[in-house]
């Protein structure tokens, strides 16, 4: 704890500058005596009165008053005193109002609690006060992702797009349109295009606070300050004449998503024209712009069609019956969440999203691509009436062969009569694709002739593509009818037809349902990690208890594991004395600790949370002969969730502790070597945390789209307009989800070593280290991609860049390209800060 015996100096003033000081004095020591009986919030009070009273002071004790701040606000924030914390936070703002560490702390604070706009402000301060501050950086990185997606980059550095608007814009302004509403302004880009069109009268509105105040800079910096009005509103809430003076002819948006509809659009624009846009053109009658309403874009058609995918199948389909010896049997059904979100009456996203030009593996077309759906933007009638509408079905002739592992959507932005967007996979473009993956089906294969059957719907805001089938071609049958009606022969017609229909597989009452997430489904499709896993667990087993009988166990990892005929002879296991305890904390859904129990006398625990996760869990354990003490859940152990690195039991320590060590996205796990020095304390003699120890290793690339996709490249993207410096404010150094075998990139090194990162050994681990790297092929480097060499033990390790594997790669972009050539030496300085990495190059 910092001291606080700070001295006030001598001032001879009269009795009452004596009494002040004699006030303060005794408030320090107060605060001192508070402190050691840990009464923080009776020592803050006190701090509050000194400082108050003597500023002078605010230096010798401010590292005290952090101190004290800190640990009332971890006691307010566990009695759940929300209120009162934020006080203190405002009262400490205002004694130390440019304190980069209260100003994160506060952020910390905020963004557990939700608020993520408001944490990014504090994080931003603390890093404009102080950018060396680690911690703020890493904050401010990581609710960045959050507040200002990565897509605004992308779509902002594509030209094409940006003029493919101004242009749309230009004409409906130059033909009368005088009076524009912006909705979902983001930087206020369609804004200023309709400004510098000629517009009279230009309203945004943002609902973001973040991308509201961005566009407030972005509008000023470009002098339309006094010309554009930005309203911090959701278009829902937008009222005439309180904030606009009257109706607008104009409205402009791009609030679409990769399945159209997924931001709204539908449900604005029927706002739109009831209480802010002028009436549509009559028909038929020739009258002014100025006097009737239009949207651009002014219409959409929707198309789709049937794939065959690896990627897209091995996130969302578990595609084997064992792993690493252990069954999964059929009586468990794994889906992923939007096989879920196709029944169910919450608002879920019932699509994930891909660039399919860039998909691990590619993809081949099923099917020839089929009109979905077209939308008028323009009729209010249209759009009141999706939501209403009834279901409808399509039929995909299959024109060639294989498995059906999705249906992918994209559409035509229609802007005007003369200007339309595509975001069609075979188009370059800044967009992704909405991928429907195939769940539930008894037969994925189809051949040519065969018809892929949807059903479609917009319901909830969202475009759903549902009830996704296979009809053999032998069933000959027509199903493509919008209106939901079949006209069949005869009854024996339909009868065979429907017999060979492969539709979902309905599920009962007693067959659980497991619902994981793209990423834990993958996981679990990945051999060679659970192989590696059961191996490594496996040799150490055998070196702590080499007395039982486990020669069965095959310890390179290419077998069954131990015979069941052994399991059952060994039924007691659970209550083995001599049985060997293993923990497993990794994150989401994990059958590492089955694995384990498949080795011999061991008792595995799960950390898995969720109902239907232990549900499951206990169905492959029974499935697999465990007796049921072999398999036990942590959680429901601990009387402190929050503790979960401890003994298993007063007299007893760990024999294996796994810790999730790299996060899916690419990046170590937060706090990571915090746990591992927990871990440490916590086995028994022989004893392993795996990994035992990561090695991350970089290449120098070159990379145009890394640059695009992670800051606005200067004005000519932007047609001019000083976007860049603002949004760029926003631009995190390291990009996350990347897939290295499909990233358009020019290595200009080969892998290089850059960190150790030691669980068992943390007196091989530096915070930094500088690595020199041979250039190999002259150019520009524009990033360093990174991935990781995760060692189990010595003879066991998985390659995190493996195109079989569940993790992606992540890669630092650099501010400023550095030209190279073949033969150049370059000096990396790589810096280690809880889970964040930073790379600096050096001539």
């Amino acid at each position: 704890m910092p001291n606080s015996n700070a001295k006030l100096r001598s001032n001879p003033r009269g009795g009452q500058e004596a009494g002040r000081r004699e006030l303060v004095s005794r408030s320090l020591q107060s605060a001192q005596h508070c402190l050691e009986n840990q009464d923080f919030g009776t020592a803050y009070a006190h701090y509050l009165l000194v400082l108050n009273l003597a500023p002078e002071l605010k230096t010798p004790v401010k590292e005290t008053f952090q101190f004290t701040l800190f640990k009332w606000a971890e006691e307010l924030d566990s009695l759940a005193r929300i209120q009162d914390l934020f006080n203190c936070y405002e009262q400490a703002l205002e004694l130390y109002p440019n304190d980069e560490v209260i100003c994160n702390s506060m952020g910390e604070h905020l963004f557990r609690m939700g608020f993520r706009d408001e944490a990014a402000g504090y994080f931003h301060k603390a890093v404009k006060l102080n950018p060396d501050f680690a911690d703020a950086k890493e904050n401010f990185y990581r609710v960045a992702n959050w507040l200002v997606e990565r897509w605004h980059f992308i779509m902002l550095n594509d030209a094409k797009r940006n003029l493919t608007y101004l242009r749309a814009i230009e004409n409906a302004v130059l033909s009368g349109s005088k009076s524009v509403l912006d909705i979902g302004t983001g930087t206020g880009i369609l804004s200023m295009f309709a400004k510098k069109a000629g517009a009279s009268f230009v309203y945004g509105c943002e609902l973001s606070k973040t991308m509201y105040e961005l566009a407030r800079d972005v509008v000023a910096a470009n002098n339309m300050e006094r010309e554009i009005k930005l309203l911090h509103l959701k278009s829902l809430d937008i009222e005439i004449p309180k904030h606009i003076p009257e109706r607008v002819s104009l409205v402009v948006t791009e609030t679409v998503d990769a399945g159209l509809f997924g931001e709204g659009i539908v449900e604005s624009l029927i706002h739109a024209w009831e209480h802010l846009l002028l009436q549509p053109k009559p028909k038929n009658q020739d009258i002014s712009a100025g006097d009737y309403g239009r949207v651009i874009p002014a219409s959409a058609t929707v198309f789709g069609m049937a794939v065959e995918c690896k990627e897209i199948r091995r996130h969302h389909r578990v595609g084997m019956q064992e792993v690493a010896g252990v069954c999964l049997p059929n009586s468990v059904q794994f889906f992923s969440p939007t096989y879920a979100a196709a029944g169910s009456e919450e608002t879920v996203e019932p699509y994930t999203t891909e660039k399919l030009s860039r998909i691990p593996g590619g993809y081949r077309a099923l099917t020839e691509p089929c009109q979905v759906m077209t939308v008028d933007f323009n009729n209010l009638q249209e759009l009141k009436s999706l939501a209403a509408r009834k279901p409808w079905k399509l039929s995909l002739p299959v024109t060639e062969g294989g498995i059906l592992d999705a249906v992918v959507v994209w559409f035509v932005l229609q802007l005007d009569d003369e200007h339309s967007l595509s975001t069609s996979p075979s188009e370059e473009t800044c967009w992704e694709q909405a991928v429907y993956p195939v769940q539930g089906l008894l037969d994925y294969s189809v051949k040519t002739g065969d018809t892929v059957m949807i059903e479609v719907c917009c319901q909830d805001c969202y475009l759903k593509i549902q009830k996704i089938s296979s009809l053999p071609s032998e069933c000959g049958m027509d199903f493509t009818d919008r209106d939901d009606t079949l006209s069949l022969g005869n009854e024996a017609e339909l009868c065979n037809a429907l017999a060979g229909l492969q539709t979902s597989t309905k599920q009962d009452g007693s067959t659980p349902v497991c619902v994981l997430e793209s990423t834990e489904i993958a996981l679990l499709n990945d051999i060679a990690y659970h192989e590696c896993f059961k191996a490594a667990m496996s040799k150490v087993l055998l070196l702590l208890n080499p007395s039982k009988d486990l020669h069965s166990m095959d310890v390179d990892g290419h077998g069954s594991g131990i015979n069941l005929q052994g399991n059952q002879n060994t039924s007691s296991l659970g209550v083995d004395p001599d049985a060997l305890y293993i923990l497993d904390v990794s994150e989401g859904f994990s059958i590492l600790p089955i694995i384990a129990g498949k080795l011999g006398p061991v008792r595995a625990y799960s950390s898995v949370e969720k109902d239907q996760h232990q549900a499951a869990l206990h169905v492959i354990a029974e499935a697999n002969h465990f007796p049921k003490e072999t398999l036990e859940f942590w959680l429901s152990h601990l009387e402190e969730e929050s503790v979960v690195l401890q003994r298993p039991k007063s007299d007893k320590l760990w024999t294996i502790i796994i810790l999730d060590v790299i996060e899916t996205s690419g990046l170590i796990q937060q706090e990571v070597m915090e746990k591992a020095a927990i871990s440490r304390c916590l086995l028994h003699s022989g004893g392993k945390i795996f990994p035992q120890y990561v090695l991350v290793y970089g290449m120098l690339v070159e990379s145009e789209s890394l640059l695009l996709e992670s800051a606005v490249q200067g004005t000519e993207p932007t047609l001019g307009f000083n976007i860049a410096p603002f949004i760029n404010q926003f631009k995190v150094p390291v990009r996350v989800y990347l897939d290295l075998s499909t990233l358009p990139c020019v290595p200009l090194s080969k892998p290089a070593e850059l960190l150790r990162l030691d669980l068992m050994n943390p007196l091989l681990n530096s915070p930094s280290r500088e690595v020199k790297v041979q250039i190999c092929k002259s150019g520009r480097v524009t990033a360093i991609p990174f991935w990781y060499h995760i060692h189990l033990d010595e003879d066991h390790s998985l390659d995190t860049s493996d195109e079989s594997s569940h993790w992606k790669q992540a890669a630092v972009v650099l501010d400023e390209p550095i030209p190279v050539q073949a033969g150049d030496e370059l000096v990396l300085d790589v810096q280690h800060h809880k889970s964040n990495i930073s790379i600096t190059v050096k001539r």
